[in-house]
């Protein structure tokens, strides 16, 4: 069974491990926007939205990590937020956590478990 290409992040090769990689899914003009990281073997998705100032975290293509690859930080204002939660751990995001996204691994690709579509009419 192939997997739904409306639902696919991307495959589980294309993401180091620390790393991260930015995704857009959706049919209508205004695409969920999110992120994931691998860490230690294990899958975290995020809507790719600072939780203090409402933009986009990266400013590069894919870079959602600080330098040490250990935690999530924005490009712009330099909050910090754990991987494995999306809490905000330090800097101006006032304790507000990131928006996790339900992902789930099959095979070798690394799937959003909702619909696209929906959530991001939710979430916006």
């Amino acid at each position: 069974m192939s997997p739904d290409p409306l639902r696919l992040i991307c495959l589980l090769s294309e993401l180091a491990d620390p790393g991260s990689k930015a995704f857009a899914l959706g049919t209508g003009d205004w695409p969920l926007r999110g992120f994931v990281v691998r860490q230690q073997g294990e899958i975290y998705a995020y809507l790719n939205r600072c939780s203090h100032a409402r933009h986009p975290l990266n400013m590069r293509p894919d870079s959602f990590l600080n330098p040490e690859r250990t935690l999530i930080q924005c490009s712009s204002h330099g909050a910090q937020f754990a991987i494995t939660t999306g809490a905000c751990l330090g800097g101006p995001c006032g304790g507000s956590p990131l928006r996790s996204l339900p992902v789930q691994v099959q095979g070798d690709h690394v799937m959003l478990l909702e619909d696209p579509d929906e959530l991001s009419a939710v979430v916006w």
